[in-house]
């Protein structure tokens, strides 16, 4: 291979203008404030990009994520009722923050919480880690490949670029160790792990994060996807319902009192994992995202989602029964989980109880009452509260099995998926609100598979009930302050001041 010759070396590194540090006692002036040092630090550096493919001499670039930090000398006594919003212990704690224009709302209320509990004002200045040039961009940029062609060096010559050892999970995992004299951190993700994922979410889902809604509903078939569709649409013809506007993959706008989107492109082809929005003031709305089939794809999305810090995500899928009483379109309300889907393992120990959230049951099972008319005693005719396991082989039937049955059995499992333990673990990890609504749809134990006009009335059936029910439930959890929704059961002994 021919060894290519640069021009000149770099010797020189080119940044904004110092920032000075301000304190200040507003939440919405410290947010203010993040938001026009983001804005010129990432200006600076898509206007350098920029004029290097008009010839502007090669140096080095860089700036910097915004920071805020906070000190506090007191063991301050706050009310032991909250779960988030104080700092354990006296010491100096900061976070770089990315997109604070994205995630205002968030920020001016966690900083609230922490002036309020502690009597302290909060500083913004300018990080020391700087803004990888692929984050600087505007959400949609496309960089023409003439523009790309115009820089004959290699771009980590000339800018910061993506640092995995910035955007790992050692916050939330619990397992961050600060350096002796490095501050404690304020939040459960940096700002380059929150960057990243940000772009993830509009590859995976084709719709951009300032979309998605603080309740997340995840299913395994496109028929709730469908029906969820057909719902928003029908709302928004007739007004809205409450709901601002339905958002679909590319997107694609429908405001309400309309019948068409206004805004955006038809995706070409759905990608992996289709989100959907209706969307509320604050959003306040539900997002549903089609994950389909494995734990994989489950830990990914929500790997993904939970740097927008929801306040509660629903699995609402399908499920093979493990009961004999069980029969096809009954529900199960899962309150424990058997681990089988190894895709957390290195994060989360399977030793870790995943507990229900007593907000979650309660919420889900007044909805499957109030949606089928069943109550008390009678609720118990088409659901179960129990154990799901969740697995990664999804052939499990086509090997021996009585090492899995007898597993199962053991552990009382009730049913059995491929997400559902996932979707709850993640949430436990990342301190979000998590529940599972699922619904039989099969029986392989008892040799009840759906055949295929069976499959075609079941679903007609059954999904039109089972997502109402996720709706009115997470109506139930919209309802509640989040601060009583946001459990204490998912806080560790030494916890993040943001939620």
């Amino acid at each position: 291979m021919e060894n290519r010759i640069y021009p000149q070396p770099i010797e020189t590194m080119l940044t904004p203008d110092p920032a000075p540090r301000h304190s200040y006692t507003d939440p919405a002036e410290a947010v203010a404030a993040l938001i026009a040092l983001y804005e010129r630090n990432t200006s600076f550096l898509r206007d350098c990009f920029n004029g290097l493919s008009k010839g502007a001499p090669h140096r080095r670039y860089r700036a910097c994520y915004p920071e805020i930090s906070v000190s506090t000398s007191s063991f301050t006594q706050i009310d032991s009722r909250h779960a988030y919003g104080h700092m354990p212990t006296p010491g100096h704690y900061a976070t770089t923050i990315t997109r604070p224009d994205l995630f205002k709302p968030y920020l001016v209320e966690q900083l609230r919480l922490i002036m309020r509990n502690h009597g302290v004002p909060v500083t913004v200045g300018e990080s020391e880690t700087p803004i990888p040039i692929h984050f600087a961009f505007l959400e949609g940029t496309y960089v023409e490949s003439s523009v790309a062609d115009a820089i004959d060096r290699p771009m980590r010559d000339m800018f910061d670029v993506p640092d995995l050892a910035g955007t790992d999970d050692q916050i939330a995992n619990g397992t961050y160790e600060p350096i002796p004299g490095e501050p404690m951190p304020l939040a459960p993700f940096t700002a380059q792990r929150i960057d990243y994922s940000l772009h993830r979410l509009s590859h995976y889902t084709a719709t951009s994060p300032r979309h998605f809604q603080n309740f997340v509903l995840f299913t395994n078939y496109q028929f709730y996807i469908d029906e969820f569709c057909i719902l928003a649409r029908e709302l928004m013809a007739r007004g809205g319902g409450g709901y601002e506007a339905f958002v679909e993959p590319g997107n694609l706008v429908t405001e309400a009192g309309q019948s068409e989107a206004h805004e955006g492109a038809v995706s070409v082809r759905l990608p992996q994992m289709p989100a959907y929005h209706l969307v509320k003031p604050g959003h306040g709305g539900i997002t549903m995202v089609n994950i389909g089939v494995g734990p994989s794809n489950a830990k990914t999305i929500t790997d993904h989602i939970a740097v927008l810090r929801p306040h509660a995500w629903l699995m609402l899928g399908h499920c093979a029964g493990l009961r004999n009483t069980q029969a096809l379109g009954d529900y199960v309300l899962a309150h424990a989980y058997v681990r089988e889907d190894h895709v957390l393992d290195d994060d989360l120990p399977v030793w870790v109880p995943i507990p229900a959230l007593a907000e979650i049951q309660v919420a889900l099972q007044e909805a499957v009452a109030e949606i089928t008319g069943l109550s008390g005693f009678d609720l118990k005719r088409i659901m179960r509260t129990g154990t799901v396991a969740t697995i990664d082989n999804r052939n499990w039937e086509l090997r021996d099995q009585r090492g899995p049955v007898q597993r199962l059995s053991q552990s009382r499992a009730i049913a059995l998926d491929m997400e559902s333990a996932t979707i709850a673990a993640n949430g436990f990890r990342f301190r979000v609100p998590y529940g599972t609504l699922l619904c039989v749809s099969d029986k392989p134990l008892h040799g009840e598979l759906k055949l295929p006009g069976m499959a075609t009335d079941f679903y007609k059936r059954q999904v039109s009930q089972h997502l109402l029910i996720g709706m009115r439930a997470i109506e139930k959890l919209a309802a509640m302050p989040p601060e009583r929704l946001h459990s204490r059961k998912l806080r560790s002994f030494s916890e993040t001041a943001f939620q």
